[in-house]
């Protein structure tokens, strides 16, 4: 029987500007879904394994609903989501190019997971069947509540011995609440197997810091050794550490790897150089995705690394949040050359 992987989360409406066209510079603005632990969900469901996802949203609105078909279409089981009072959260994504920065513009105070309490949902019954649980620091930035709940679903998914992911995802125009991250993250990890990050991640949520040059655009591989040794050695409940590289030449260009970590062995990808990027949001989530899926399909560690670092950087390709890839066109860029030649 297959693993089923379950993620929680917010979703929220995405609203961008078509192509790389500023917010607003023309009145239209194309509307899909996007949130990260909904995009891990979506990436796992094309990737033909079992996912189901999690969260909390407004009862009888349409926007829901359409949400709620999205999932289905892409073969996520939806039937555990949970309505309570609140809105649905809108972000804006305005796409970079070159020296232009992308932008995100976030429009989620009070949504229904926002303003959820502890005990809104059943986890027994949501949990029941999975055999994986993945959260990330997202959900916690938002509110109080959501950080206990979040806590309150990683407990549950530990007593009921399931494998846990988290993605730690900083976002720093989130945590506003009154707590730190650094206050609240750890408490998460530690109930966690598997933790997954980037360098900026490990020095703000949970205040490990390894001297790292992001911006000479050349990263020093031994330095991510040592990050991901101090995480192991703070956190000895983690089996397994993986940090994402990137390595930014401008919004247009970013050089794309990843390392892993477990007790034995320090493993680093190979490295993709993305010259052309069409939607960078999403990536990570598609490694998160693409990890997961490899540490429960694939044989080794090093596989399943290779698998998460391509679907990540043929989410680069991709506009919107969900990562619209099969498992076999992952592997054929792992094979190949990654060279864009026509299939025909």
């Amino acid at each position: 029987m297959k693993p089923l992987i379950a993620t929680f989360g917010e979703i929220m409406l995405r609203l961008s500007p078509p192509g790389f066209e500023r917010l607003l510079q023309t009145p239209n603005l194309i509307a899909t879904f996007g949130g990260g632990e909904a995009n891990v969900a979506v990436a796992l469901a094309q990737f033909e394994a079992q996912s189901r996802f999690i969260t909390v949203l407004p009862p009888a609105n349409p926007v829901a609903e359409a949400f709620i078909g999205e999932l289905r279409r892409f073969g996520v089981d939806a039937t555990h989501i949970v309505r309570a009072p609140g809105r649905m959260g809108i972000y804006f994504v305005e796409t970079g190019a070159n020296q232009r920065a992308s932008k995100v513009v976030y429009d989620r105070d009070h949504s229904a997971i926002s303003l959820a309490k502890p005990g809104t949902i059943d986890w027994a019954a949501c949990l029941d069947g999975a055999t994986w649980f993945h959260v990330t620091g997202i959900t916690p930035a938002l509110t109080a509540s959501a950080a206990e709940i979040t806590l309150e679903a990683v407990r549950r998914a530990r007593k009921k011995n399931l494998q846990v992911s988290c993605d730690l995802n900083y976002r720093k125009n989130l945590w506003k609440w009154g707590k730190q991250p650094s206050e609240v993250m750890p408490q998460i990890l530690k109930l966690a197997d598997i933790c997954i990050a980037n360098e900026e991640d490990c020095q703000t949520a949970i205040n490990i810091h390894v001297d790292i040059d992001v911006e000479s655009g050349h990263l020093e591989r031994e330095k991510y050794a040592e990050l991901c040794d101090r995480v192991l050695a703070t956190f000895p409940n983690l089996s397994t550490v993986a940090i994402t590289l990137r390595e930014s030449r401008s919004a247009s260009h970013n050089r794309w790897s990843a390392c892993l970590c477990t007790r034995e062995a320090f493993l680093c990808s190979r490295e993709y150089d993305i010259t052309h990027i069409v939607d960078r949001v999403g990536g990570g989530d598609s490694f998160a995705a693409g990890l997961i899926y490899g540490l429960t399909h694939l044989d080794s560690a090093q596989e399943a690394l290779e698998f998460g670092v391509a679907a990540g950087c043929l989410k680069h390709s991709i506009p919107g949040d969900f990562n619209r890839l099969s498992s076999s066109e992952v592997f054929a860029l792992i094979r190949g050359t990654g060279s864009g030649r026509v299939q025909r």
